[in-house]
């Protein structure tokens, strides 16, 4: 099984609409269209993938940071993808095009990667960068690069909400921008390895799951079920997708693949 990891990020959310074009596009919307999409892709092929809000809901600074860190802990093999659309703002006319903003820890070689693809997939590109916070140059300046640990955080600006050239090129194309991302994370991260995942050997998590409900569905202890998934907390997230045994220790009532929902819980039974 390979190593890798990802938390999907859907920017803002809820009270907090993030930018806002013209025509009255909120970037919260936007953001949520391709966090949705990109999890799917993720997926699909055999990645395990949380995607950390699948509504309209507000989330604190505090609780999306939790959130990643639940997800599968706290450790180097993580990818964070933070999906956001940039906005130049007033006194500042045609900006446009992708950016990429990595974490101080890391180096630059997956944001690199990532702009190239949306290069090569249609869009404008501008630059991959690091910044630093003013009162402390030691730290991040974007709290999802300062407080998520060691996991490898990227923010994804696909292009300028307040240029309707760029905003129409996006909503057009955010799915091929999200395939050229996808893509570029795998060959980043895994190289010439495919994932070992099989097709259809995923659960998506839903409301009134449990990591013992699930282990029990599949034949296997609890302990198994997150050595499988590389899950380091009890939380479940609704919507995760987990990696389950194939066919043969399935149920036969079920398919091979299982989500999480609202509500789900860990309880442990006596497979902890």
């Amino acid at each position: 099984m390979n190593n890798l990891q990802v938390v999907v990020d859907a920017g803002h959310g809820g009270t907090d609409s993030g930018a806002v074009s013209s025509s009255g596009t909120k970037e919260k919307d936007l953001t949520l269209k391709i966090a949705q999409y990109m999890t799917e892709q993720f997926r699909n092929r055999g990645v395990p993938v949380t995607l950390i809000r699948n509504t309209d809901e507000t989330i604190s600074p505090t609780d999306r940071v939790n959130r990643i860190l639940n997800a599968y802990g706290n450790n180097p093999n993580v990818v964070v993808i933070s999906n956001h659309i940039n906005a130049a703002g007033s006194g500042i006319q045609g900006a446009e095009g992708a950016e990429v903003i990595y974490a101080l820890r890391n180096n630059s070689n997956l944001a690199n990667n990532i702009l190239t693809a949306l290069g090569n997939a249609g869009q404008k590109v501008r630059k991959t960068y690091q910044r630093r916070l003013p009162s402390d140059t030691s730290k991040d300046y974007y709290f999802i690069h300062r407080n998520t640990g060691t996991t490898e955080p990227v923010i994804v600006e696909y292009g300028f909400i307040d240029n309707p050239t760029d905003l129409a090129r996006i909503q057009n194309n955010y799915k091929k921008y999200v395939d050229a991302v996808v893509d570029a994370v795998i060959e980043t991260k895994l190289g010439n390895q495919i994932p070992s995942v099989p097709s259809g050997n995923t659960y998506i998590v839903k409301s009134g799951d449990s990591l013992w409900s699930i282990a029990k569905k599949y034949n296997i202890t609890v302990n198994e079920l997150k050595t499988l998934n590389g899950l380091t907390s009890n939380t479940l997230q609704i919507g995760q997708a987990l990696i389950v045994p194939g066919p043969s220790s399935s149920p036969a009532s079920s398919g091979n693949t299982y989500t999480v929902k609202a509500g789900d819980r860990i309880f442990m039974g006596n497979n902890e």
